[in-house]
């Protein structure tokens, strides 16, 4: 089992990351939250990873923090959420909501998250509650919903709307939230962000 890796960062493009280490190039997949916190290209970073071994292929999984991960596992652990699931359900919201929303049985805000139906925002509440319950308050992973910085410094909105529609948004839809973003001299992480939060705020209405 890979359980952290160390190395360099040399690509990424969400939800995509390369780490290079000791020239070994790692493809490891992760959720938008550890995308915000990723260094630029070329610096050093650490990832607490999970490895799921299929027939057909072995896919890895990087989280900046050790919370992530075992967020990530227990709800690989409720019936119905897979890996693209969870990645989903870390993407766009903290841990420390995601708890918040358990606790209080907050349904609705569950089902804001792309692809979270009710009877889905059901189920994570009754097979997540004793899990979280257990977890106590820790620190909050940085950012109500994540963010990936994008390579293509001429092209941030098409890096944003790629980002949206893999954080589980339709086509049509992540280029509308993209769009709608007044992006000039904004970078894709700044425009996903805005996107997101107006998201929210229209939700709420």
């Amino acid at each position: 089992m890979i359980g952290r890796l160390r190395g360099v960062l040399s690509w990424k493009q969400a939800p995509y990351l390369l780490l290079d280490v000791q020239g070994v190039s790692y493809e490891v997949e992760a959720p938008m939250t550890t995308f915000y916190e990723l260094p630029p290209v070329g610096h050093e970073v650490t990832l607490h990873t999970h490895l799921a071994v299929r027939e057909d292929a072995h896919l890895l999984f990087g989280f900046a923090s050790e919370r992530e991960r075992i967020l990530f596992r227990q709800l690989l652990k409720v019936n119905g959420i897979g890996a693209k699931m969870a990645l989903t359900i870390l993407s766009g919201i903290a841990a420390d909501a995601f708890a918040r929303c358990v606790r209080d049985n907050d349904i609705a805000t569950l089902t804001r998250l792309p692809g979270v139906g009710k009877k889905t925002a059901e189920r994570l509440v009754i097979e997540m509650r004793d899990k979280v319950l257990g977890q106590g308050s820790a620190a909050a992973v940085p950012g109500m919903s994540a963010a990936m910085i994008g390579d293509v410094a001429d092209a941030p909105v098409n890096d944003a709307i790629s980002a949206l529609i893999a954080l589980g948004y339709k086509s049509p839809e992540a280029s509308r939230m993209a769009q709608g973003i007044n992006g000039a001299g904004l970078t894709s992480e700044e425009i996903i962000r805005r996107a997101l939060q107006n998201a929210a705020a229209q939700h709420k209405r």
